[in-house]
């Protein structure tokens, strides 16, 4: 592209949402220009689904972010990478699908946010989806994204869902249908054995469109203004080499980049709380506090099991087993190559008396060093991992200076809100007991991370301060809401308050944390944005 086009709709961004509303907006003939700050996904890791952990930590393709210290996560600075290819974390992620809870999006309509109640969004979730099995009114059928079931089913598996059984906990039919409680296997993006991210879902099909122009390595500096309309983006090599060009918008400029780059974007485009940007030199457009605030996140915790009598995926992973592994996967037959890094799906209470599930938990027939996915141990093992739905904690992302180049300031303050601490740590005691049922016992030798000696609700807290780690889930920052809310960045058509022609459609603009993992309601964002741009 030359050093200056135009185009109807500039968007930075080609993640989860990015993708889709690029779709979508070109589908309706519009001219659209996509703004990818990373390369093309065409590592084979980043279409193997176990290909996940030879990406996400390799800064090509992943942002590394990670957290500044604070004493609740004994001062240390945890990684939150974010997606950096076309696809975004849709490339990188664990292939969860979760919707959440109806009770998630009824919460946003209740904080002023008209036409986002559950009952408002689930066209959106349906029509998005290609799904075999569950409910026709939850489900869709025919949409560009495949959502599987687990086709690789380990013994370990089967004895946890049963043990969850005993204790209580009901197996679930479809988590992402009318009730969300229970155990039973996680819904994935993978088809025939391939990850299936919305690079290839929403972009790869219509990449032949004569409207739509996609660049990488396109890193956006700044949105460009005239007097308070977004009239384009100044962007570069991610390198900070090469000349800086500019595109165009005239329509929109949708800002698209996830919870982490897009109030850093904003913020060095003069959107921001107007002390931080004079602070750092930026010329302030439009002073909104809320940018950056109200970071949100899951912080989990992993409790890890050596066991006995079975082979789990720490042998799998390595020698000629894994050779094996590869070959089954070359044959389109089941195989570990084609897993989320997480089997199995628990969503329960942390206290009885609860109507619903304030839970999600995890398990995986593998043992992590100090319960960090990716990084195995050299003995069999199993591992359930958990982290509060709704927590209550709040943090920020804001720019550390006017250089476009430099990373942002981080600080989710995991675990401050002491009702986070108590919820946490009632999960962590109900992994274990899930560890421990009757059903596993065959299978069980001893427990190796916290282990045996730690005990008292103090001692599981900091065990969770000292051992847990991001979700990857974070969203919040330029969160959604009525103008009564003086932090509310974006309004119910995702149009950035105070200026013109600039909306931002990504994780961001959650307003509450939802009860699950936040990539299906991302591309659910995404969908929908697609509908509000073009006042359909």
């Amino acid at each position: 592209m030359s050093t200056q086009q135009k185009f109807d709709y500039v968007i930075v961004g080609s993640g989860a949402a990015g993708a889709i509303v690029a779709n979508r907006l070109s589908a309706s003939g519009a001219t659209v220009c996509v703004l990818e700050a990373g390369p093309p996904d065409n590592h084979p890791f980043l279409h193997v689904p176990a290909g996940f952990i030879k990406v996400i930590f390799n800064p090509k393709y992943a942002w590394q972010f990670a957290t500044q210290p604070s004493p609740f996560t004994n001062n240390r600075q945890i990684p939150i990478p974010q997606g950096r290819t076309l696809g975004g974390s849709t490339s990188i992620n664990g292939l969860v699908y979760n919707r959440g809870q109806a009770s998630d999006f009824d919460s946003w309509a209740q904080l002023g946010n008209t036409g986002w109640s559950f009952q408002d969004v689930l066209p959106y979730f349906k029509s998005m989806e290609r799904r075999v099995g569950g409910d026709d009114a939850y489900r869709g059928r025919t949409g560009e994204l495949p959502v599987s079931d687990i086709d690789w089913i380990h013994l370990l598996c089967e004895a946890f869902i049963e043990g969850a059984t005993q204790e209580g906990l009901p197996r679930t039919r479809d988590y992402n249908g009318e009730s969300q409680d229970g155990v039973g296997y996680f819904q994935r993006t993978i088809d025939k054995g391939w990850r299936m991210s919305t690079a290839k879902t929403f972009l790869r099909p219509i990449r032949n469109r004569k409207n739509l122009h996609i660049e990488t390595y396109a890193q956006a500096k700044k949105i460009l203004f005239k007097d308070k309309r977004a009239i384009g983006v100044l962007y570069g090599h991610p390198s900070g080499h090469g000349p800086t060009k500019t595109v165009l918008a005239l329509k929109e400029v949708i800002v698209a980049c996830g919870t982490i780059n897009t109030p850093k974007l904003l913020q060095l485009s003069g959107i921001g709380p107007a002390a931080l940007l004079k602070e750092k030199g930026i010329a302030v457009v439009q002073d909104l506090p809320g940018v950056g605030e109200n970071l949100s996140d899951h912080f989990s915790v992993r409790v890890v099991a050596k066991v006995h009598n079975v082979k789990t995926l720490n042998e799998l992973s390595t020698g000629p087993a894994l050779g094996a592994q590869v070959c089954r996967w070359l044959l389109k037959r089941p195989s570990i190559m084609a897993l989320s890094p997480s089997l199995v799906h628990w969503f329960w209470k942390s206290q009885p008396d609860l109507t619903h599930a304030d839970l999600q938990g995890v398990f995986t027939p593998a043992s992590y060093k100090e319960g960090y996915v990716g990084r195995l141990d050299g003995f069999p093992g199993m591992t359930a991992g958990v982290w509060q739905h709704r927590p209550k904690s709040r943090g920020h992302v804001r720019i550390a200076s006017s250089d476009p180049f430099e990373g942002p300031i981080v600080q989710p303050n995991y675990l401050e809100h002491p009702d986070d601490q108590k919820v946490l740590v009632n999960g962590v005691k109900l992994a274990r007991r899930l560890l421990k049922t009757a059903a596993l016992s065959q299978y069980f030798d001893k427990e190796t991370l916290p282990g045996a000696l730690c005990q008292s609700d103090d001692e599981l807290l900091d065990f969770a301060k000292r051992f847990g780690v991001s979700s990857y889930h974070v969203n919040g920052t330029a969160h959604m809401g009525p103008r009564s809310d003086p932090n509310a960045v974006v309004d119910q058509n995702l149009r950035v308050y105070g200026v013109e022609n600039l909306r931002v459609v990504d994780s961001s603009v959650i307003p509450t944390i939802p009860s699950a993992n936040v990539c299906a309601t991302t591309m659910m964002i995404g969908n929908r944005a697609g509908d509000l741009i073009l006042g359909i």
